[in-house]
């Protein structure tokens, strides 16, 4: 073996390099400087020092790391060595799987800044260095609605925050494929619901929006199972209803999928603020009680137990028959004496049509309505059904079939009825207007961003023609007035609303149970967080003097979809028997 002798130069070299990669290990120790995370965050939106390699050292708040989670944890910088500026953020979210520190554990991290989806984040991370327990940050106070200039709140980004005050659940619709409810300081109203549509109303929806908050779970997976809130799981009988509040919400603050988060480090108490109630009584002195309900595609297949899937409503037959049930459990319980509905399959009215199988199921003594005259092509229609023990038709139905319901839309249905032994009788007219999806829409049924969403045009042509046609059509003479009940698919201060009180029409829930600046106190439907009515009871001028009193039943809307018969098979009743709230009218005729 030939012995080497390493060269002056060799050995210097080696030395340096040494010393280096000594000098670089102990750059990175526990305690050793770093990157104030504040500085990584900024005083803006976006990080200055996106696409930079930084070291950082604080303290894990919140770990999202488990199965199903975010990939990563919150890090915020210890109490003591915050930078004191109120405008910059003291936490990042670290996106990584390496598993070394827990929460109340400091670590020292090294990674990449990044923006993603405009949240601050650390990824590309190289390690994750445990250095032992330390006290967790003090929660920072907040409280709903932010206050002026402070929404939204990117000085506290992934931030441990404690909420001082009481939230109020507006929405539930991602509750069971995320985990998620939609919290306010108070109840959202659909701003043309009070407001005309305009400037004002476009400015409102937008503010409500800023001043909202996510109670999400610290997962990113769909269909969470159990579904989180209520603890200790959602059901018939345990539910969270919007109006409910929240209270003792603590957790990291964080900004994913375009909403502020609150990852919560404890379960927050629920308080059933908007408990469910029975339906309204009725009148001592109502002769006459009307039920409309939107019933959300009932759809009876072939009508036979089979022809399932249909083309919207139920899956399966076990699931048409849930349905039914809670429908006929919504629609009997106030004690109806005629009930007008929408959104039923539009398959004549054969043995095996859904019309005649729902007036069986509502029991031997109802009946439907029958109007020979063709109700359209679209795949839905509204009805009419009335207890033969208690109320006889007067006259012959009708649909209305110019204008703008000629060659497309659900045609309105019209029929004089009149309590067993009266002299008087109300003619119903029971319409469902095209809703406010966009698919389709063209030219001035766009959306004109005013507030009224998309074929408001549409709409406002189908009210002027319905008055026209109140106007025109034949009654008996019997008649006392007029109640025209259905789906308007228009909020209170729309154009088609306007359109009816000009005519003479009254909203009656809106006249018994009027709005404020506060919002309303009964509604019909829930929309992204927002309530109002889409489904009315209008009486004409003459009926007024006969209207005892009107109501929404609160059933549906406030109800989370994800206790719907598709999802939920809890036996018969009527909670979440449809997304729309119905709508009941008493009578002295």
């Amino acid at each position: 073996m030939t012995a080497y002798t390493a060269s002056p130069l060799t050995v210097a070299f080696l030395a340096t390099a040494l010393a280096a990669c000594t000098g670089s290990a102990a750059a990175e120790e526990c305690h050793s400087p770093a990157t104030p995370i504040a500085e990584v965050q900024g005083s803006g939106a976006r990080s200055l020092l996106a696409g930079t390699d930084v070291s950082v050292e604080g303290i894990i708040t919140l770990d999202s790391r488990h199965a199903g989670g975010f990939r990563g944890f919150y890090l915020q910088q210890a109490d003591d060595e915050t930078d004191q500026l109120p405008a910059t953020s003291e936490a990042l979210f670290i996106h990584t799987g390496l598993n070394a520190g827990k929460p109340g554990h400091r670590v020292r991290v090294r990674g990449r800044v990044k923006e993603f989806h405009d949240l601050t984040e650390l990824t590309d991370v190289r390690f994750v260095r445990d250095c032992g327990p330390s006290a967790l940050p003090q929660p920072v106070s907040i409280r709903l609605p932010w206050p002026a200039g402070d929404s939204p709140p990117e000085r506290l980004e992934n931030m441990r925050v404690r909420v001082s005050n009481r939230l109020t659940v507006i929405d539930s619709y991602q509750l069971a494929q995320y985990g998620e409810l939609t919290l306010a300081a108070a109840t959202q109203t659909i701003p043309t619901e009070i407001l005309p549509p305009g400037p004002a109303a476009a400015a409102l929806s937008q503010q409500q929006d800023r001043h909202r908050l996510v109670l999400d779970d610290n997962r990113g997976v769909r269909h969470p199972d159990p579904t989180p809130w209520p603890t200790p799981a959602l059901a018939l009988d345990n539910t969270v209803r919007t109006g409910d509040t929240l209270s003792g919400l603590e957790g990291v603050l964080d900004y994913r999928f375009g909403a502020w988060r609150l990852q919560p480090t404890a379960g927050p108490a629920f308080h059933r603020d908007n408990p469910r109630k029975p339906p309204p009584p009725r009148h001592t002195d109502a002769t006459l009680r009307v039920l409309f309900l939107n019933l959300e595609n009932y759809f009876n297949g072939n009508g036979r137990g089979q022809g399932f899937p249909t083309d919207r409503g139920a899956r399966t037959l076990e699931q048409f028959q849930r349905q039914s049930q809670r429908l006929i459990a919504a629609l009997t319980l106030p004690d109806p004496d005629v009930i007008a509905v929408a959104e039923l399959e539009n398959d004549g009215h054969g043995e095996h049509s859904a019309l005649l199988r729902l007036a069986q199921a509502l029991g031997p003594q109802w009946r439907a309505i029958r109007a020979w005259a063709s109700s359209g092509t679209d795949a839905i229609r509204t009805a009419l059904l009335y207890r033969t023990d208690r109320v006889e038709p007067d006259g012959q139905a009708s649909h209305l079939a110019s204008g703008p319901f000629q060659k497309q839309g659900r045609r309105p249905l019209a029929q004089t009825l009149r309590p067993l032994g009266s002299e008087r009788g109300v003619q119903i007219i029971v319409p469902h207007l095209k809703s406010k999806a966009c698919h389709g829409a063209r030219g001035r049924n766009r959306d004109q961003q005013d507030g009224q969403g998309c074929f408001s045009d549409r709409r406002e042509k189908a009210a002027r023609a319905l008055v026209a046609w109140v106007s025109t059509h034949p009654a008996p003479a019997s008649t006392a007035g007029t109640l025209i009940t259905g789906d308007l698919n228009s909020y209170a201060r729309e154009t088609p609303l306007t359109i009816f009180r000009n005519a003479g029409f009254s909203s009656l829930v809106h006249h018994f149970h009027p709005c404020t600046d506060a919002g309303c106190p009964q509604t019909t439907y829930r929309y992204k967080g927002r309530n109002g009515s889409l489904d009315y009871a209008l009486a004409s001028d003459s009926l007024m003097p006969l209207v005892l009193g009107a109501w929404s039943w609160a059933i549906n809307a406030e109800e989370p979809p994800a206790l719907g018969y598709r999802q939920n098979a809890s036996p018969a009743s009527p909670w979440r028997s449809s997304d729309h709230n119905p709508v009941i009218v008493d009578l002295a005729l």
